[in-house]
């Protein structure tokens, strides 16, 4: 593959991963290829970071790919003389646990050497050869990285490192503490390596391009909600609350918009001292800011647990920006949750809290719009007045029951504004007992399954 057949590649891949680099952007990249010295791989690296990446958040990402459009290294990677011989293990010679087999425990001893004194190019030809040892289990042509971490174990070589820095020195003090710190780099960015050697042989077998889309997850602000990790959970926690008080300012400023304060009778009088006592401009007291109310409605049946976590996440964030919020949850039936919105409170705990506590369930516990509406309707109709800001959310699949569209079309009169967010895309809708088009018609529906949309509807909204 050609120079430029890779940088295309790598450009493509990092698109379809979800970072957003333009033609333009690209170019740069050429450009800097041409002041750098190409057999520099770090230097390589450096150049496309510093003119394809905008966010440090993109950088691991790009790191993966960079990895598999440029790798280190190309088959084996290592020397043939000095390595061990891949010997396949045969059924009249049965395996020899890690702990047993000499071989092993000589290679064992010199990753702890590595990790004491060598450095990352050492690193990187012990994972290579580990990997070309390991990493492939007997029969099997696929490449594993947890064949090479069970039997390199590098996590219990921390005492010998350890008794190797301080020999026999002061324990628990601040040398062993720095220097437990300093081994755990090491071991992490061993443990690391494996994974970027593994994936490397995986995309020689199968192809580059498909390793790369089976290898990185989407930036986080596209990550599907539905698709979220309980880290990634706490990672968009940080990027929900600035989008919770733009949301906020646009329901205030839809609020406010064309509208003018009290008059100021002393500043228009004293104003209208210029002109002769005639009042030719009149002045008025600036609007006290006004934070609406938020009621949230939202399913938390299975087809959509996950984004129910997002919608506990917005909830947090949009707490603080109005003077009030109430939330609730439905499958067949309808419950206030706002109960477990209490300060600090983690989002998976909360979601473990609603799914024993609230009362969801009517009769099937299968998704039901029309009773949740009708529930919520004769319970919490009070929560609706014209200071209200209606947030519904839900993939609006009713199982093919009653809809309660003119329920809904009463309670969304009685509110300030209405908007229902749905996390199935576009072209899913009215699909099999999909009702979106005509909830669509009640209330203004918008396609939200990641940060980046959800930003995309709050501007709209404006």
């Amino acid at each position: 593959m050609s120079l430029l057949d890779r940088h295309t590649g790598f450009v493509a891949a990092l698109r379809e991963a979800g970072l957003p680099v333009s033609l333009a952007e690209g170019l740069d990249a050429v450009r800097a290829l041409q002041v750098i010295d190409l057999v520099d791989r770090e230097a390589l690296r450096g150049a496309y970071a510093a003119t394809l990446v905008k966010r440090p958040a993109h950088r691991a990402t790009f790191d993966t790919l960079f990895d598999l459009w440029f790798p280190g290294a190309l088959g084996d990677g290592v020397a043939a003389e000095g390595s061990p011989p891949q010997e396949a293990k045969t059924p009249d010679r049965p395996a020899v646990p890690p702990a047993l087999d000499p071989e092993v425990q000589a290679l064992r001893q010199e990753l702890a050497a590595v990790l004491l004194d060598g450095d990352d190019t050492e690193l990187g030809q012990f994972v290579r050869m580990a990997v070309r040892r390991f990493g492939q289990a007997p029969g099997r042509q696929s490449w594993f990285s947890s064949g090479v971490l069970r039997a390199m174990s590098a996590d219990t070589l921390m005492a010998r490192l350890l008794n190797a820095v301080l020999a026999g020195g002061e324990r628990g003090g601040l040398a062993e503490r720095v220097a437990r710190r300093r081994f755990r780099d090491r071991i992490t960015r061993f443990e690391q390596l494996v994974g970027i050697e593994v994936r490397r042989r995986i995309a020689e077998d199968t192809g580059v391009a498909r390793t790369a889309r089976l290898s990185v997850r989407p930036p986080l602000e596209r990550l599907d909600f539905n698709r979220a990790t309980r880290a990634e959970l706490s990672a968009l926690r940080r990027e929900v609350y600035p989008l919770a008080r733009r949301l906020a300012t646009r329901l205030t400023a839809k609020h406010r918009h064309g509208r003018r304060g009290r008059l100021d009778f002393r500043r228009t009088v004293r104003a209208s001292l210029s002109t002769g006592g005639v009042p030719m401009v009149t002045h008025h007291r600036p609007r006290r800011p006004h934070k609406p109310e938020l009621v949230i409605l939202c399913d938390a049946s299975d087809s959509v647990t996950s984004f129910a976590h997002f919608t506990l996440l917005l909830t947090y964030a949009l707490r603080e920006q109005f003077t009030k919020v109430r939330a609730f949850a439905f499958i067949d039936s309808t419950d206030e949750i706002t109960r477990f919105f209490e300060p600090g409170a983690d989002v998976v705990d909360a979601m473990t809290r609603l799914a024993q506590e609230a009362d969801l369930v009517w009769i099937t516990g299968r998704s039901n719009y029309g009773h949740a509406i009708e529930v919520f309707a004769e319970r919490y109709a009070d929560a609706i007045g014209p200071r209200t800001s209606l947030l519904i959310l839900g993939d609006a699949r009713s199982n093919y029951g009653d809809l309660a569209l003119p329920t809904l079309r009463r309670l969304v009169s009685g509110a300030r504004h209405a908007y229902w967010l749905n996390p199935e895309p576009r072209r899913d809708w009215d699909t099999g007992d999909s009702a979106a088009s005509a909830y669509d018609e009640v209330v203004p529906m918008f396609e939200c399954r990641n940060i980046t949309q959800l930003l995309d509807f709050i501007e709209e909204i404006a």
